[in-house]
């Protein structure tokens, strides 16, 4: 996943500590250094890559260390470097608000603020970076802890509009959840579009799971009242709620989610859109939870998508937590959110 997204972010890196590098080898006061500081360079040991007629590699271009003097950063000194780290979160769609979190921490954590003696550039903004993209994923969602602690049956309720994988991600999560040892029910709460009940009719046969269901046209909220009963009755963990996609400016629609809410009661309601939307996925999100409200977002079609704008973006920018990504088309590709691993992804070298 990501990979686009990777490459860009690899680049800022260098860039970064290029500008920093900049400054620990120039002498104080000669204009191009930031910290102001006497310079000592029988005092300074610094490991420089050997000469060669090969490009320098951006391993080679961290290996200075700074290890007798300390290193404090202007703003001058990184204000290109941020600029070009601020258009490659623009150009990979992470929304504005998220951009400009991540550069005010970046900048934050670089300038002004006094190094560890012997501490490497690359480790310098590695770490920065780190802090910046973690703050603005926030922690995501733990689903199977909310699940152990709180009085079964959990009643899901998946929102979404058409087209973005929300009656596969039902059946995905379902099958997670068994795995996991919990019981599970799905409601056929999507009454209206053609063909699905049979879809998510074909998902639970598959995987061993009991549904409820009406005949088509019927009402959602009658559906999933139903499954909720079921689940009581039988001392099943979880309800999946699948529901109609609906766009958040269809007022008839919206007032049908509103109904099913009033009548299924959930524990948690589930957005779903598809990352490949970008900042679009951004938008619908913040307009859901705006109208309907939102404890939690799944993003489908992750594997598809280079930028990784979304998910960079949307726990930030709507204050949700992220709890799932689906990675393909079996029942398997769905991945609970953990921003430590998707930040080490984007990090890790390449």
């Amino acid at each position: 996943m990501f990979g686009g997204l990777k490459t860009k972010l690899q680049a800022a890196r260098s860039r970064l500590g290029s500008s920093i590098q900049t400054v620990i080898m120039a002498p104080a006061g000669d204009g191009t250094g930031g910290s102001g500081q006497e310079y000592a360079p029988e005092k300074e040991k610094t490991a420089v890559p050997p000469k060669t007629t090969a490009q320098p590699t951006i391993v080679d271009k961290f290996k200075v260390l700074i290890i007798e003097r300390e290193l404090i950063v202007s703003e001058k000194d990184v204000a290109d470097a941020l600029a070009e780290l601020e258009l490659t979160l623009l150009e990979s769609d992470v929304a504005l608000p998220a951009t400009d979190a991540i550069i005010a921490h970046v900048r934050k954590s670089l300038v002004g603020k006094h190094r560890k003696l012997g501490e490497s550039v690359d480790s310098l903004v590695v770490g920065a970076l780190r802090a910046a993209l973690l703050d603005v994923l926030g922690k995501g969602f733990d689903l199977l802890g909310y699940i152990r602690t709180h009085p079964r049956p959990v009643r899901i309720l998946f929102t979404g509009v058409n087209g973005t994988g929300k009656t596969t991600t039902v059946a995905k999560i379902g099958s997670y959840l068994k795995k996991q040892g919990f019981s599970v029910v799905i409601g056929a709460g999507d009454t209206y579009r053609a063909g699905a009940i049979e879809q998510i009719g074909v998902h639970a046969e598959r995987l061993g799971i009991k549904i409820i269901q009406h005949p088509e046209g019927g009402d959602p909220s009658a559906v999933l009242f139903d499954a909720v009963q079921y689940a009581t009755s039988h001392k099943i963990d979880v309800v999946l709620a699948d529901t109609a996609g609906r766009f958040h400016n269809k007022a008839n629609l919206m007032s049908q989610l509103d109904k099913i809410k009033r009548v299924m009661k959930p524990d948690l309601v589930v957005y779903v859109d598809e990352a490949v939307a970008g900042n679009d996925a951004v938008t619908r999100a913040f307009e859901f939870d705006r109208t309907i409200g939102a404890d939690a977002v799944v993003l489908t079609k992750a594997d598809m998508d280079s930028r990784g704008g979304a998910a960079i973006s949307i726990a930030h920018t709507i204050g949700k937590p992220l709890m799932f990504i689906g990675t393909g088309q079996s029942y398997d590709d769905i991945t609970p959110f953990e921003p430590a691993q998707i930040v080490e992804e984007l990090l890790g070298d390449a």
